[in-house]
C-alpha cells in the first residue's frame, strides 16, 4: 500500500524507490492507489476475487482433462479451505499475484498431457504466464527450469516447442527491461534485482508453526498420493498429471531457499498441487468413518484452527503495525530505516528506501564517484522532511556525505529534519 502510493506520485521502483517488490506487482499497486486510494478493503476484496478465479480455473482444469476418474467439485472445496491456512493468504500480495499466473500456466502444461498434437499457442503460453509470474514476484524465476524440465521430461516437448515457450517466457522480462530503459533506469533495475536475492531473510512465522497447523493436510495429501500412485491404475495421462504436481511441490519448497520474507502467503505456491493429492485422498477412500472425520476436519476445523492460532501466537512482532504506532508524524512525510515501519500507517513515504533489509544491503556496499553522485541525488530530489534512523544507518550516510548534515539537523533518538 505504502510502495503504490509512492509510485503513484510519479516516482519509479529501482530508480527512485528500493524495495523488493516485483515490477508488476509494484505496478498493480500503483494502479490500486489510483483507483482506492489507502483502501485495506480493497486489498483484501481484490485478494479474494484472485482467490476465487484460482479455484474455479483449477477445478475446470481438473475436470476438463480427466485428472479424475469421475468429475467432482471437490477440488474447489478443498482449495478453499487451503487458502484459510494463514490470514496474509486471503489479501493482495504479490506472491498472490504471481501464483495466479503460475496456475495458468500449470493449466497448459496439463494441456500438454492430453493432446496428441504438437500445439504452439499453448507452449508459448506456458513460457509467457511463467515469465508474468517472475515480474509479479521475482523468486517465482525458479519455476523456468521447472517448465523446461516438466516440458521435457513429462509433456515431450520438442526442440522447437521449447524454444517458443523460452521465447514466451523472456517476453515480459524484455518488456520489463524496455519500460525501464525508456524511463533512463534499467541500469538501476539490473543492480537492484541481484541484491534482492542477497538480502537478509526475515522469519515472520516460523516453520514450527507452519508445521503444528498443515500436518494434518499433509498427512492427507501423502496418503492420497500413496493410493493414486500405488494402489490404485491410472492412465498415461494421469500418470504425467500426477508427476506434474509432485515436481510442482519439490519446486515450490525449493523456492523458499530463496525468498526474503518468511510469512505464510508465501505458501499459496503450495495449494494447488497439495489440494489434488487431497482429492485423491477424498476420492479413494469414500466409505468408513476416516473420510467422515477427516472431511469436516479439513474444511471447517483447518480455517478454524488458523484463525485461533495466529490471533493467540504471533511468531514475530515485527509482521505486525505496533499498537504504539508513531501518531506524532500523523499526514507528514518520512522515510525510516529500520525494521519497524509501523509509523507508515498514519503518514506517507517520502524518500527512497523502503525495504530495509534490501536498503541496508544497498547502502553497505562500496560506490565508486558516480554512484556516490547517484545517491547523493536520492536524497536530494525527494527530500524526506523527517528521517527515522532506528539502526544508524543515516548517519552514516551523513558522515559520508557533509553535505548533506547541512540540510538536515538531529533532534536526538535517531530522528532526522529537513532543514527549513
Amino acid at each position: 500500500m505504502v510502495l503504490g502510493e509512492r509510485l503513484e506520485q510519479g516516482f519509479f521502483l529501482y530508480q527512485d524507490i528500493i524495495d523488493d517488490t516485483g515490477p508488476l506487482s509494484a505496478g498493480f499497486f500503483s494502479f490500486v492507489d489510483l483507483i482506492f486510494g489507502r483502501s485495506a478493503l480493497a486489498f483484501e476484496l481484490i485478494g479474494r476475487i484472485l482467490i476465487l478465479f484460482q479455484i474455479i480455473f483449477w477445478n475446470k482444469i481438473l475436470i476438463k482433462y480427466r485428472v479424475f476418474d469421475e468429475n467432482t467439485y471437490l477440488p474447489a472445496i478443498i482449495m478453499a479451505a487451503l487458502f484459510h491456512f494463514s490470514f496474509d493468504m486471503l489479501s493482495l500480495n504479490p506472491a498472490l499475484l504471481g501464483s495466479t499466473f503460475l496456475v495458468l500456466a500449470l493449466g497448459q502444461l496439463f494441456s500438454q498431457t492430453v493432446l496428441q498434437k504438437e500445439t504452439s499457442e499453448s507452449t508459448l503460453l506456458i513460457g509467457i504466464y511463467a515469465g508474468l509470474a517472475t515480474g509479479f514476484h521475482p523468486s517465482y524465476a525458479l519455476f523456468m527450469p521447472y517448465m523446461i524440465f516438466t516440458g521435457i521430461a513429462i509433456s515431450g516437448f520438442s526442440f522447437r516447442q521449447l524454444l517458443l515457450s523460452l521465447a514466451g517466457y523472456t517476453l515480459p522480462i524484455l518488456l520489463i527491461a524496455v519500460f525501464y530503459y525508456w524511463n533512463d533506469g534499467l541500469q538501476e533495475a539490473i543492480d537492484i534485482w541481484p541484491m534482492i536475492f542477497a538480502s537478509a531473510k526475515t522469519a515472520y512465522q516460523s516453520y514450527w508453526s507452519w508445521l503444528i497447523l498443515g500436518a494434518f493436510p499433509v498427512i492427507l495429501s501423502m496418503v492420497g498420493y500413496f493410493f493414486s500412485a500405488v494402489l490404485k491404475g491410472s492412465t498415461i495421462n494421469q500418470q504425467k498429471q500426477r508427476q506434474l504436481i509432485i515436481l510442482w511441490l519439490i519446486f515450490a519448497a525449493l523456492e523458499f531457499f530463496f525468498i526474503k520474507k518468511q510469512a505464510g502467503f508465501q505458501l499459496v505456491i503450495f495449494i494447488p498441487g497439495l489440494t489434488y493429492l487431497i482429492t485423491q485422498f477424498f476420492l479413494n477412500i469414500k466409505r468408513g468413518i476416516i473420510p467422515k472425520i477427516a472431511f469436516p476436519l479439513l474444511i471447517l476445523g483447518l480455517p478454524a484452527a488458523a484463525w485461533w492460532y495466529w490471533q493467540s501466537h504471533v511468531d514475530n512482532p515485527a509482521y505486525f503495525i505496533s499498537s504504539e504506532s508513531e501518531s506524532r508524524y500523523e499526514g507528514k512525510e518520512i522515510m525510516i530505516l529500520g525494521p519497524d515501519i509501523s509509523a507508515y500507517q498514519n503518514s506517507k513515504l517520502a524518500g527512497p528506501f523502503l525495504n530495509y533489509p534490501l536498503s541496508k544491503l544497498y547502502l553497505a556496499q562500496e560506490r565508486d564517484l558516480p554512484e556516490k553522485a547517484r545517491l547523493y541525488q536520492m536524497f536530494q530530489q525527494q527530500k524526506p522532511k523527517i528521517i527515522l534512523d532506528q539502526e544508524g544507518q543515516f548517519q552514516s550516510i551523513l558522515d559520508n556525505f557533509p553535505e548533506l548534515s547541512r540540510h538536515y539537523s538531529s533532534n536526538g533518538n535517531g530522528v532526522f529534519t529537513l532543514k527549513d
